[in-house]
């Protein structure tokens, strides 16, 4: 069963999306919050496997709230607003978010997104993450970005899998490329992460590019 806290400090909103999550069997909407404070707080109380987000709310933000909760927590985040702009989309992944949904999200979009951020997976489309990640890296440089030097913990398989990452590349795709198993490609990517001290493929995604193992086209 996967556990999720939702966090809006709009209650129909949260009502609408706990209705959407509770009717599938899989799901369970374990608590609900009304501000970043009291999203954190409720994580640390029923340790759910994803908490879904709203950037925008009083006191403690969206983007507090995630950087406290995955920095602290196994629970990964998934960020709701109904903004679209990169910047948030920026702030969003640095703060260790996996995946970002706008809220008029269609129904099955919802439940897909839950379930495949709860299974340890990224949530943005291939083709948004490497737009999305070259924008970012070239325009807004992080402070304490990853040095190229630290991938030299990795194995050249593993080098090239984290290359292939940031290509947007799924595992399928990977497996092809590299001309082995998905179930090979899995290890390698596990590996990356655990090497890097990366939380999941979009931090890796992200990592390809601050290493400048792919150059920002």
């Amino acid at each position: 069963m996967i556990r999720v806290v939702l966090a809006d400090d709009q209650e129909l909103v949260r009502s609408g999306f706990a209705m959407i999550l509770d009717a599938q069997p899989d799901i369970e909407v374990v608590a609900e919050a009304g501000d970043g404070a009291a999203a954190i707080a409720a994580v640390g109380e029923h340790d759910p496997d994803v908490v879904l987000l709203d950037i925008r709310m009083p006191g403690v933000d969206g983007i507090e709230a995630a950087k406290a909760v995955c920095a602290g927590t196994r629970t990964r985040a998934i960020m709701l607003t109904t903004f679209d702009q990169d910047d948030y989309v920026y702030d969003a992944l640095y703060a260790g978010a996996s995946g970002f949904l706008l809220k008029d999200v269609r129904r099955d979009d919802l439940v897909h997104a839950v379930r495949v951020v709860a299974a340890g997976e990224s949530l943005l489309a291939p083709a948004v993450t490497r737009r999305l990640i070259s924008d970012i890296t070239r325009n807004r440089p992080r402070a304490g970005a990853i040095a190229s030097d630290r991938l030299a913990v990795l194995t050249g398989r593993e080098r090239e899998t984290l290359r292939l990452l940031g290509r947007g590349l799924s595992n399928a795709e990977i497996a092809a490329a590299m001309v082995v198993s998905e179930h090979t490609v899995k290890t390698h990517v596990s590996n990356v992460l655990a090497k890097l001290g990366l939380r999941d493929r979009v931090q890796a995604v992200i990592a390809a590019y601050e290493t400048r193992l792919i150059e920002p086209s």
